[in-house]
């Protein structure tokens, strides 16, 4: 309120003949005094308003949480819909995929699958539909303490991390690093501080880890380790799925209680665009799916390179390959978890050079999400990564566009939404705690404009004009739905350029970084307990230090 009233006034005497503008600064000025008065009484004054504004906010007054549905945005005709899924069975009925290992011909050959003469493996349309009256329709991705499980279905939204960065972004040197593995723990930390990221899918890669086998069991370490809420990693060969498991398994208390609440998924490239599997991703879903961890099928290609340059092209070979995938999970454990992980990729025609941050991109997640709408399945795609590679204004403006067009298109799994910059290649921590704020403003976004009786407000506008003080400010439902219905930045500055001189003139960068350093220094509530960790790091090679 003191920042509006400064606002208004200096308004008003700046344009000191514009009468309308002074009554407004005395209305502002009139209805504080009568709000600080009314506060003070209701709550034993400044110091209890403050903490009451501080304090977190109940789930039933929280203007945003996880899973708030979204799908009023629809960039494809029902008709253009179906189009698409009848390429797409067409596609797998006469093109299929190459390239399955020995093991996914017997599963798919078995569920009815024809493998050719040229070894490409074709799906007659009945066996796809079949499939996918088996497919599991609600995927639930479990928290390790139960706190932020993520229910998966519908037009319910989720947006987190994820990628593959080979880059930590030193935003006050202006350069680029090689990721370690005490990065990809410090995200995780973040990352369980932010209300708005829901899951830590990996977003980086351990540079610092040459050895494969304990880079990925070192991935789960770091995560696991760092936040309870839902991980997804993966894993390069199918003989590390085992040890994984064993490590998985000791965390959670067992392999009973981990198959009961799988707290970590696994994300499967399982094909290589165009219309080829991944052989030794394939295995590697084959074990994780034995093992009792969720999946996520995902296809990858990239517009004009390993996919058609057109959006629904693009968008055509992606439903194909994710619904080929569809068959293989069922196939192999009937209604086993799965997420329909069409993610299609960007391409700047000129340069070669990814595009995710593009209006084009914002599409392509988009026109996916309808897909899965269409199916009736879980399903997530790529948003909120940038092109940029500082959290810069165009980042900002690469974040918000995708992660709104996502949200309102009811993706139920936004991947890349937080920290991820230079076409995926860069990870930043500072940009992870700013895009917290994009995301909150996104899913402001998602929610929508709620219209009842109650926000029409006729009773109120009634008695403020005939009267009444001429004003809201003063207003039980405006205190009242402050809260319920507006979302506050954490970071973002919406002060008056005179408090801003007097704050110090912050600056947003500098701010992140106080709060990414305000988190490091706090022991992480997901930190192992001294037994569990010294048993861990006695039965595999842990780099991360104690």
């Amino acid at each position: 309120m003191a920042s509006l009233i400064k606002k208004t006034t200096g308004a008003g005497h700046r344009f000191q003949n514009n009468y309308y503008v002074k009554t407004v600064s005395s209305y502002i000025i009139k209805a504080s005094i009568q709000m600080s008065s009314t506060l003070s009484r209701r709550s034993g004054g400044r110091s209890a308003r403050k903490a009451l504004r501080s304090a977190p906010l109940t789930e039933n007054v929280r203007p945003i949480r996880a899973g708030i549905e979204g799908g009023t945005y629809k960039p494809l005709s029902d008709l253009d819909v179906q189009k698409i899924h009848t390429a797409a069975l067409d596609a797998l009925e006469t093109i299929g995929l190459a390239d399955a290992p020995p093991s996914g011909v017997k599963i798919l050959t078995g569920a009815g699958a024809i493998q050719g003469e040229d070894g490409r493996i074709r799906f007659p349309r009945a066996l796809v539909e079949d499939m996918l009256s088996k497919a599991c329709r609600e995927v639930t991705l479990f928290s390790r303490n139960g706190k932020n499980d993520l229910t998966l279905s519908g037009n319910r939204v989720h947006y987190g991390t994820a990628g593959a960065a080979v880059h930590i972004v030193d935003v006050h040197g202006n350069q680029y690093r090689e990721c370690t593995v005490q990065d990809l723990h410090d995200a995780a930390r973040i990352v369980d501080k932010l209300d708005n990221v829901h899951f830590m899918q990996r977003p980086m890669v351990c540079r610092d880890i040459p050895n494969n086998y304990e880079m990925d069991l070192n991935t789960i370490f770091a995560c696991t380790s760092g936040t309870t809420k839902h991980i997804g990693t993966s894993f390069t060969e199918p003989s590390f799925v085992p040890g994984a498991f064993e490590m998985l398994y000791e965390i959670a208390g067992g392999e009973k209680k981990y198959r009961e609440r799988p707290f970590v998924s696994n994300s499967n490239c399982f094909v290589v665009p165009p219309m080829k599997f991944a052989t030794e991703s394939c295995e590697v879903m084959e074990a994780c799916i034995r093992g009792g961890m969720p999946v996520l099928l995902l296809s990858a290609g990239m517009a004009g390179a390993t996919a058609p340059s057109t959006v629904a092209g693009a968008i055509t070979q992606a439903t194909a390959e994710c619904l080929a995938g569809l068959v293989y999970v069922n196939a192999i454990v009937p209604g086993h978890p799965a997420i329909f992980g069409t993610w299609p990729f960007g391409l700047d025609l000129r340069t070669g050079a990814m595009s995710v941050g593009s209006g084009e991109q914002a599409l392509l997640t988009a026109g996916c999400a309808q897909m899965h709408k269409f199916y009736n399945l879980p399903g997530g795609a790529a948003g909120g990564a940038s092109d940029s590679k500082m959290p810069d204004m165009q980042a900002g403006w690469e974040q918000m566009c995708s992660n709104v067009m996502a949200g309102l298109s009811g993706l139920n799994m936004v991947y890349e939404a937080a920290g991820m910059h230079a076409s995926l290649l860069g990870f930043c921590l500072e940009s992870l705690i700013l895009s917290d704020d994009i995301i909150g403003q996104a899913l402001r976004c998602v929610r929508g404009i709620e219209v009842t009786d109650e926000t029409l407000a006729l009773d109120q506008i009634a008695q403020v004009c005939m009267g009444g003080p001429g004003h809201y400010l003063g207003e039980d439902q405006t205190l009242k739905r402050m809260q319920s219905d507006y979302v506050y930045p954490t970071l973002g500055d919406r002060t008056s350029p005179k408090e801003w001189v007097e704050l110090g003139k912050p600056n947003l960068l500098e701010k992140a970084t106080k709060r990414k350093e305000e988190i490091l220094s706090e022991r992480s509530e997901a930190i192992f307990d001294h037994q569990l960790d010294t048993s861990l790091r006695k039965k595999h090679k842990i780099h991360l230090p104690i």
